[in-house]
């Protein structure tokens, strides 16, 4: 699936936009440069290195208005805030009397897990894919369209 270098649209490769009429022919908004320098693609996975570059993403001019990098900005700093709340959570738990030890077997498989799926995130937005997890991605979703 193609974007629309206009509006961000998702189109059918080589159709025109729906919204816009503009042409996506010349090739996906994935692939079209920025004007910082910067193609979609990699400006989406660079949301995903912390929530700096995401807020930054979300603030300048030619970034903020690409509804790619927006949905990659937003599901990265929606993804930071569910797992600061998740170790908040697991550090909680590790201080309880009699379940502080299912922490310890549980904390390196969280870790784990987290390191996939965050990765996963970074190559599907370096291919040009609006991967959604399943909860985040949909608030993301909302928030980059609006």
């Amino acid at each position: 699936m193609a974007f629309c270098p206009t509006c961000g649209t998702q189109i059918v490769d080589g159709a025109t936009c729906p919204k816009c009429a503009g042409s996506a022919a010349q090739s996906t908004s994935v692939a079209a440069p920025a004007a910082a320098g910067l193609t979609d693609n990699v400006a989406g996975a660079l949301a995903y290195v912390t929530i700096i570059p995401a807020i930054i993403f979300l603030v300048l001019e030619p970034f903020n208005k690409k509804r790619f990098i927006r949905f990659h900005a937003f599901q990265c700093i929606f993804f930071s805030i569910a797992w600061i709340v998740l170790w908040m959570i697991l550090a909680f738990i590790g201080h309880i009397p009699f379940l502080g030890w299912a922490t310890v077997l549980v904390w390196p498989l969280v870790s784990l897990a987290g390191f996939v799926i965050w990765l996963i995130l970074v190559l599907k937005a370096y291919q040009g894919q609006m991967f959604k997890l399943p909860v985040i991605g949909d608030i993301a979703e909302q928030q980059a369209g609006a």
